[in-house]
């Protein structure tokens, strides 16, 4: 059988399967799995709850229980290197809490037994591990999370403000901050004691609480920065006690106001498990309609396949609903077809039409786009948006009744560009790098929303193929510029949302060939001789979740479906004739969609550097579908 007859097979297999397993209501749902984290602060709430969630605690219990490595750790992706010390902490502290799991029982003495050989609590780095850690009383507050709550106040006009933090920053640091300057201990009976998990220091004495965390600045950078908070709180003109009691207010109405109407604060079930701390940090009783309204909607992310039970951070179902439209539109099914008209409706009755927090730096803001779950209905997002502007497209041509619903997401796109010229995930103009410097790890990835190679390839992608915009246009050419300054010396680009360097450089290059930049550019040849050199023996190519911790592209040593389909997508976009490493490449991604292992479920998603990565579920299928439609319509 010819090349062209397994691609034309595979196409038709992948149509046929997606379309027969789309919902009802058009939508199609994938898991959003996020390794262990969520379930484990799941099972921490529930118990501090005193809920008798039985049934559910022992299904996250042997989800987290059957993730455990031989040595006694956790992973936060299968190719780390001996374990992950804050995720064992966070299955250990889980396991015991659940009460399915004893202290004395093997599995827990080897977890422990790694704990202390990477120096004990006192040396998690996580935020979020050390906050959860702190609120249930396991340990002393760390000093880096000593800011004074009346920090919420300050105005616009100061060097520093609330307000200057990214969206997912700030859903995260009010609670925590709220929990941080109360200092309220939540423990009941239920709740395990760690102090054995404490490590003697050189002086022979417990180091029983966190000092500090480590951040990715000096000292010096971290002091100013909190001094600069200090200097503006002297400046706020009231009563230091009213103004405690107005601040507490505000982080409590901050939280309130954006919890979406499935109760999850701003659809992250991360931020969800910490607002219902908070709340009863500040007193809320245990079964306020606020609280049990949360674990509903948290409840409704849950995950359950192949007998386990998993809650996602956040469902990718517009995510995905959105990508899988456009890959089946590319395979040939037209838009008067049941399956693309259902996904229409389903996505045109998302569309975003509120105003959130991203309309306050628009000078003249008008809704109009996409969020990445079901629920969200206030923070839209630029990928998600580009992602639902492409499928729609063709209908809107079509039917004039959705050309409004069109614009208002095209126009909401161009409005988001950075003045930099590239554009941000979620809110333009959240980029004050002396944010950065919180000594709090992953503050340097989660605490601004800067311009990234991805998303600005991926929206050039999108105005270029999609919205029919090219270099006589300046908002493309902004863009060009920004994206060809930020190339890596070795000729790719860093993504900050998936991994890692292919990513980028797959971005990177579709986007600049969309909008017609010269395909002899010294930086577009660069990155496909880059692409070329890291291609695998089988083909394939494969980047270790490694790369965003070393600054640096990191091989995995085996190929995954979506790096492979990134990267042939991108050669497709450049070349004008299918190279022998391209055609090898395609031959391998022909076996990859047959395949069902761990090289399948390698997560290619990144949340948080070093922390939290995502395997995305739908991806074995999207990237290889997009991808074979592409090298199909160019060469065959």
């Amino acid at each position: 059988m010819s090349v062209w007859s397994k691609v034309n097979e595979e196409i038709k297999h992948l149509t046929e399967m997606l379309e027969g397993i789309q919902q009802e209501d058009g939508s199609w749902h994938y898991c959003f799995e996020n390794g262990i984290l969520t379930d484990a602060y799941m099972i921490i709430v529930l118990r501090t709850l005193e809920l008798p969630e039985e049934i559910l605690i022992r299904q996250l219990h042997d989800r987290i229980h059957g993730e455990q490595q031989y040595n006694g750790a956790w992973k936060v992706y299968p190719d780390e290197a001996e374990g992950n010390l804050d995720a064992t902490v966070d299955a250990y502290y889980a396991l015991l809490y659940s009460g399915y799991s004893q202290q004395t029982d093997e599995s827990m003495i080897k977890a422990a037994r790694f704990i202390k050989s990477k120096g004990g609590l006192s040396q998690v780095n996580t935020l979020l591990t050390n906050v959860f850690l702190a609120a249930t009383g396991q340990c002393a507050w760390p000093a880096s999370l000593k800011i004074p709550i009346e920090f919420l106040l300050l105005p616009s006009s100061s060097p520093i403000h609330f307000f200057e933090f990214s969206g997912y920053a700030r859903v995260h640091f009010a609670p925590i901050l709220i929990m941080a300057n109360l200092r309220l201990v939540l423990k009941n009976k239920a709740t395990p004691d760690l102090s054995h998990l404490f490590v003697k220091d050189n002086n022979n004495s417990d180091s029983s609480s966190f000092s500090s965390i480590e951040g990715t600045d000096s000292p010096h950078g971290s002091n100013r920065l909190l001094d600069e908070i200090q200097n503006g709180i002297k400046q706020l003109t009231s009563l230091p006690l009213k103004l405690r009691e107005t601040a507490f207010k505000n982080a409590e109405n901050y939280m309130l106001d954006r919890i979406e109407s499935d109760g999850t604060l701003y659809s992250y079930s991360t931020s969800t498990l910490l607002m219902i701390l908070a709340l009863l940090t500040l007193g809320y009783d245990k079964r306020h309609h606020v609280i049990t309204t949360a674990l509903h909607g948290l409840s409704a992310m849950l995950w359950q396949s192949s007998g386990k039970t998993h809650l996602q951070n956040s469902p990718s179902t517009i995510w995905d609903t959105a990508l899988l439209s456009v890959a089946l539109q590319q395979s040939g099914t037209t838009a008067d077809q049941t399956s693309i008209r259902k996904s229409i409706h389903f996505l045109l009755g998302r569309q975003h039409n509120k105003q959130g927090d991203w309309s306050s730096r628009i000078a003249r803001p008008v809704p109009g786009g996409w969020g990445f779950s079901e629920s969200n209905t206030i923070n839209p997002d630029v990928d998600d948006t580009t992602a639902a502007l492409r499928a729609i497209r063709e209908t809107a041509k079509r039917e004039p009744s959705y050309q409004g619903a069109w614009n208002r997401g095209l126009n909401w796109v161009l409005s988001m560009q950075n003045n930099d010229g590239g554009w941000p995930a979620f809110e333009k103009g959240v980029t004050n790098k002396l944010l950065t410097l919180f000594p709090i790890d992953g503050a340097t990835a989660a605490a601004i929303d800067p311009s990234t190679a991805d998303l600005t390839g991926r929206t050039l992608e999108f105005l270029g193929t999609t919205a029919g915009l090219d270099l006589s246009h300046t908002i493309i050419r902004k863009g060009i510029d920004w994206l060809l300054a930020k190339q890596e010396i070795d000729g790719s680009w860093y993504g900050r949302w998936g991994v890692c360097y292919i990513y980028g450089t797959w971005a990177a290059l579709t986007g600049l060939m969309a909008v017609k930049a010269d395909s002899e550019l010294p930086a577009v040849r660069k990155a496909v001789r880059w692409l070329l050199s890291i291609q695998n023996a089988d083909g394939g190519w494969g980047e270790s979740c490694s790369s965003d911790r070393f600054n640096r592209y990191v091989p995995l040593g085996v190929s995954t479906p979506s790096q492979t389909a990134w990267a042939l997508d991108a050669l497709t976009a450049v070349c004008t004739e299918p190279l022998p490493a391209m055609e090898k490449g395609i031959q391998q991604l022909l076996v990859q969609l047959h395949l069902n292992d761990w090289t399948t479920r390698y997560p290619t998603g990144l949340g948080l550097p070093g922390s939290f990565y995502t395997h995305y579920h739908s991806y074995r299928y999207i990237w290889p579908l997009i991808t074979l439609n592409q090298y199909k319509k160019k060469f065959e």
